[in-house]
């Protein structure tokens, strides 16, 4: 085996905007000895099509110091790897690290990564930047970026030849619905405006720009923006992650067409040698040119064909038969080709020779890959938009291909389609006061207030890829590029690398089938992911705003999940069903499994959460909008959600997120998450430095946003925060069990209550609270807030007896104890205690409020019963499926020895 590089942690050089420390290429090293650590890697899918790939990695508390290097072996050959770190511990080493690699280092083989003390080596970086310009060469690829107008990208090179020029966003607004019958709506085109260029990284591997701006035109700025491109070293390809945040009149502004244009100039190419592809489904390829040669009345020659149909490029036209080259002329050239995805079950492709004629139908199918091609033999751009059937109504268009220029839209909202309409379902049916909110809610379980179920603020992440190639890819090329774009390569640690590095409060072990009832676990907890993974198909839980979120409740009667009943239709994160979903991937390394919890951290952390206006950086709770609800809050937003997708990928969108949440619970002061229910909350003025916080949903938001920022930059400001806050918690007389305080914005800390009281809801420790404490009790050495949070868990569950005993008082009848069954297991494991951890199992299997029983069997309904055939489980919720998984997957982490046949 080769010997392993050494480098020292560059800190300084080649440093992102934000300032993180990169370390550079690896280069060989004559003097490597053994590393201390060695983390085994594995691929998600297979790799095929490379573009680059980023990854994180934890690491053992103390494994890594901030000095230390890092090798990446593949096989037995070592890879260059551009590192930086994504956290650190309470101890100032690193707790993650993210990596990125060039496709070149891209291999099927075994890969591991490798601490090594390394010396410094100059690496050149990709970018060089100028006052005017970016300029970005991958060795494969060079692009071009302006500082000021309205293009994303200027111009993309490969094998220097421009094959792109002039991208810019795009925005189609019409001022009425289109099922209106009246219909002269006026239509506007705006495009994107650009207001802020930054370089956030500048290394060797990887670098990324990221722009901000307005969509605009003469009159007005619509929906601002936010696009990152990527880039990595020896890759012919640039990464585009947009987003969108909503800020039109959703009654006025309907949303005709989204999207992202480019040229391709072709140069005086001949029209018959200009290519035009599309990918379908099952590596399908429509694969058409301007001009056809095949099918004419007069035959070209098999050197002709056959070189068109290939992609390659044909004889010169004095071979031709006269009887097709003096007709040339004559044969239509079709510049304009459209594959539309309207649904997620079918898409069409129509070509035509030019507007104001004819479309033809050219294509049918299902659920299109959504990637093409427009080129020639001597150079083009293939692109693509990830999630495209699943995020419809999507649209592909070439346009003036039989011109000098052509041009191409990836249409994220297609304009053939209906506009976008995100008014509210239905008129608030007379409910103008609170009293009859209330009487709403009892019914529909709707939280519903007027002005309050509008989407201003919400945001919407959209992922894109285009190639520069420096010709006519084959068709099998082709489709391995849009399954890259579909499912790009994922490279990550091994699953129990991941449970033995102690982060995320060594909440979750490996699956163990050692014992009947741990085999049944482990069947129900497989049983429940594969249920939702079949619904979200069977249901089709899938659309440009929808895709990424599951249905809350199921409705036994229609067999439909409650998509148009008030409180029951979209989860928006419920009982943290995001969290499930982490740990399951976790603790199984399943891709599927991290395919959908992706996706649900890019929906509940952009589409659940309003990112502007007066409820931002709140979410949304349950409903039939993602929007809807007038119960807005820092549950719904919380950065705990989103810190597993960061860390395990280094995504920079998702740690803007974060981020976001920092000072989220100012907003409290204005808008009380829980108005209806308690009219007796305090009504902070906007300019005081308080707010009413509860030590359950409210803190372990905060808790969550502050911790990710302490360990993201060991902030001190942030970490006294923090610290502050937990110490004022346990200072209370009943700790958690008093249920809220003020809390000082400034300082962190909570006011001390004289009251006396005692206060709890079953919904405190379920969105997160549970696992921000299992972390910060193995992070910070307090031992009164242990105890105060020790006590919350050992007493939830308790008897009445216990309770009163402890607090004067017994608790209330309480909710979720299966759920809680995890806080017993937590306590039994701080304190070492069998019995805490026996009745840890007790409360799992034979608690009220949960999942007790363990039916799998599914039911299959067809027609006429149903509109389509389906499989059911009418047990099945979303709220108990995530709280039993959880409970299960914690119960099994903390308390796995006392679980006794």
């Amino acid at each position: 085996m080769k010997k392993i590089t050494r480098r020292k942690f560059v800190q300084d050089s080649v440093l992102t905007a934000a300032g993180i420390p990169l370390l550079g290429a690896i280069k060989p090293s004559s003097n490597a000895k053994n590393a201390a650590v060695s983390v085994p890697l594995h691929w998600l899918d297979k790799p095929t099509y490379a573009n680059g790939v980023t990854f994180g990695v934890p690491w053992p508390k103390g494994a890594l110091k901030k000095d230390a290097g890092l090798a990446l072996i593949s096989g037995s050959i070592e890879k260059p790897v551009q590192s930086w770190p994504l956290a650190y511990w309470p101890d100032g080493s690193l707790k993650w690290t993210a990596h990125a690699l060039s496709p070149l280092a891209i291999s099927a083989e075994e890969v591991k990564l490798q601490a090594a003390t390394i010396k410094k080596a100059p690496a050149k970086p990709l970018i060089e930047e100028t006052n005017s310009h970016i300029k970005v060469n991958t060795g494969k690829l060079q692009c071009v970026i302006e500082k000021n107008g309205s293009t994303i990208f200027e111009s993309l090179s490969a094998a220097g030849k421009e094959t792109a020029k002039n991208a810019r966003l795009v925005l189609l607004v019409q001022t009425q619905d289109s099922d209106d019958e009246i219909s002269d709506f006026q239509l506007s085109r705006l495009e994107g405006k650009i207001e802020k260029v930054i370089v956030e990284q500048n290394g060797p591997v990887r670098a990324v720009v990221k722009l901000e701006g307005s969509h605009a035109d003469s009159s007005r700025q619509l929906l601002p923006y936010i696009v990152r491109l990527y880039f990595y070293a020896e890759s012919d390809s640039v990464r585009l992650m947009h987003t969108i945040i909503y800020d039109a009149d959703e009654s006025k502004d309907f949303m005709r067409g989204l999207g992202v244009r480019f040229d391709v100039p072709f140069q005086g190419t001949e029209l018959h040698n200009r290519h035009v592809r599309f990918v379908g489904e099952n590596g399908g390829v429509f694969a058409e040119s301007v001009r056809g040669l095949t099918g004419l009345r007069r035959d070209p020659g098999q050197a002709f064909t056959q070189a068109q149909i290939t992609g390659n490029p044909t004889p010169i036209n004095a071979e031709l038969p006269q009887t097709v080259a003096q007709r040339l002329q004559y044969i239509p050239a079709f510049g304009s080709y459209t594959l539309f995805q309207p649904t997620p079950d079918a898409f069409e492709i129509q070509k035509q020779t030019r507007q104001g004629h004819a479309r033809l139908q050219s294509a049918y199918g299902k659920r299109s890959a959504g990637t093409g091609y427009l080129g020639s033999p001597a150079g083009g751009v293939a692109f693509g938009i990830r999630n495209f059937w699943q995020s419809h109504p999507a649209q592909l268009d070439i346009r003036k291909a039989e011109q000098e220029k052509g041009e191409v839209t990836l249409w994220l909202w297609a304009p053939r389609s209906q506009p976008m309409d995100l008014r509210f379902y239905h008129d608030g049916m007379g409910q103008d006061t609170y009293a009859e909110q209330l009487e709403g809610l009892e019914i529909t379980y709707e939280d519903y207030e007027p002005e309050f179920g509008r989407p201003y603020g919400v945001a919407r992440t959209s992922e894109m890829l285009i190639l520069a190639l420096p010709h006519t890819p084959s068709n099998a090329a082709l489709a391995e590029i849009a399954d890259q774009i579909q499912s790009p390569s994922m490279l990550l640690p091994m699953p129990d690398y991941l449970a033995a590095s102690g982060v995320f409060g060594n909440a979750f072990s490996l699956p163990d089938t050692s014992s009947e009832k741990k085999a049944a676990i482990e069947k129900q907890l497989d049983f429940y992911f594969d249920y939702y993974k079949n619904q979200i198909e069977a249901r089709h839980w899938y659309g440009f705003w929808n895709y990424g979120d599951f249905m809350h409740a199921y409705d036994t009667d229609r067999h439909v999940w409650k998509y148009d009943v008030g409180g029951f239709a979209w989860d928006n994160s419920e009982l943290s069903t995001d969290i499930w979903l982490w740990y399951y991937f976790l603790r199984s390394g399943r891709s599927d499994a991290f395919r959908i919890a992706e996706a649900m951290t890019r929906h509940t952390g952009e589409v659940d959460v309003h990112h502007i206006g007066p409820f931002a950086p709140l979410g949304s709770r349950h409903n039939v909008m993602h929007w809807g609800c007038s119960a807005k809050q820092l549950r719904i937003s919380t950065a705990t959600n989103r810190r597993f997708y960061y860390y395990l990928t280094g995504d920079e969108r998702t740690g803007d997120l974060m981020r976001e949440q920092i000072n989220a619970v100012k907003t409290l002061q204005t808008v009380v998450p829980v108005r209806k229910v308690n009219a007796a909350a305090p009504k902070n003025t906007e300019n005081s430095d308080i707010a009413t916080v509860s030590f359950g949903t409210d803190w372990g938001a905060i808790a969550g946003a502050w911790l990710t920022e302490w360990e993201r930059t060991q902030d001190k400001a942030i970490r006294e925060k923090l610290l502050n806050s937990m110490r004022t918690i346990a200072a209370q007389p009943h700790g958690f069990f008093t249920g809220s305080s003020l809390l000082n914005l400034k300082t962190g800390a909570f006011e001390i209550d004289k009251t006396g009281k005692v206060s709890v809801s079953h919904l405190n420790a379920v969105f997160g609270l549970s696992e921000i404490c299992f972390e910060l009790l193995g992070l910070v050495d307090d031992p009164k807030f242990a105890k105060a949070w020790l006590d919350y868990c050992r007493l939830y569950n308790a008897t009445p007896e216990e309770q009163k005993q402890e607090l004067g008082e017994s608790l209330k009848k309480l909710n979720l104890q299966q759920g809680h069954a995890r806080l017993t297991a937590f306590a039994a494991k701080q304190h070492n205690d069998p019995k805490l951890g026996q009745r840890a199992w007790e409360e799992f299997y034979k608690s009220q409020g949960g999942t007790r029983s363990t039916r799998l069997e599914i039911t299959h309904l067809k027609g006429p019963e149903v509109l389509n055939p389906i499989d059911e489980n009418p047990n099945v919720s979303t709220n108990g499926a995530a709280q039993w998984s959880l409970g299960a997957i914690q119960c099994l982490a903390f308390a796995g020895l006392y679980l006794n046949e």
